[in-house]
């Protein structure tokens, strides 16, 4: 079965949404789009390093997106400047270095267009292991984590009264982000991967009833998305990484419908609850 290359990219593209609408949904409330886009950016110049160190490109980009995240955090606490001004600095930046270090290395070929937009249709068995293998470990630790994560994005202080550490618990966050980002290069690409993080988590929120239903329909929705796109892909000859992003864009616009904001009307009610719960115990 696996040795159909649109079979292979099913499973690849299911085994990244799985893994990224979760992490999504605490980048929807946490508001941190400009977060993952300075990330992503910083997948080019991973790339960029791992073709001229000679290294794997998935562990380059997960060294060099971690380091940009322990970059960020310090330069919150110690520059006078804002977060957006240095999520700014920081995703231009990388970007800029990594075009420019390709732009060096002129005897290696690179495809760009791949890098940007993915080529899923190209994933091997080794980097379907990988995905699974890493999407596993990466939700694993997430469940570790959901409680002191989810009360440091409701009430820092009051996460920091109850001892749980938020601090710790967004330094494991940032870095299953950089991880996610680094599995899932290969499948819609450095300029569409916050996309595939965002859009499904946004689709879910209109449609959940509480936070952990949230990251569950991200996940399905997400997968959908990869499937629909994938299949559409094939149907009309198109790119496949943008595809499923267009995909996801559509179900995220089915849930603006009347009927879908009526199945949602009690979210918000539902995570206030959560909300409370959390300040009781």
């Amino acid at each position: 079965m696996l040795d159909d290359f649109f079979t292979r990219a099913l499973i690849a593209g299911i085994g990244v949404a799985v893994v990224a609408g979760p992490l999504g949904c605490f980048i929807i409330w946490r508001r941190l789009a400009y977060f993952g886009d300075t990330l992503s950016h910083a997948a080019l110049l991973g790339v960029a390093l791992a073709l001229l160190l000679e290294v794997n490109i998935t562990a380059a980009v997960f060294v060099v997106s971690a380091l940009l995240s322990l970059a960020l955090l310090g330069l919150q606490k110690r520059a006078d400047v804002s977060s957006d001004a240095l999520l700014g600095l920081l995703s231009h930046s990388a970007l800029a270095l990594g075009l420019v270090v390709l732009a060096f290395m002129t005897w290696v070929r690179v495809d760009l267009l791949g890098l940007l937009f993915g080529d899923i249709l190209a994933v091997s068995r080794t980097d379907i292991a990988f995905i699974y293998g890493g999407g596993f470990l990466i939700l694993a630790v997430l469940a570790v984590i959901w409680h002191p994560l989810f009360a440091a994005t409701v009430n820092r202080e009051l996460a920091e009264a109850e001892g749980m550490n938020p601090d710790r618990a967004n330094l494991i966050f940032t870095l299953l982000v950089a991880a996610v980002i680094a599995i899932a290069i290969k499948i819609v690409g450095i300029l569409l991967i916050t996309a595939l993080l965002i859009i499904p988590a946004a689709t879910a929120r209109r449609l959940s009833s509480g936070p952990e239903q949230m990251a569950v329909l991200a996940s399905l929705i997400g997968a959908s998305a990869a499937i629909g796109g994938l299949f559409g892909s094939l149907r009309w000859d198109t790119p496949s990484g943008p595809s499923i992003v267009v995909a996801a864009l559509g179900l995220f616009l089915a849930s603006l419908l009347p009927v879908a904001g009526r199945i949602g009307k009690n979210r918000a009610a539902s995570h206030s609850a959560e909300a409370r719960r959390l300040g009781n115990e």
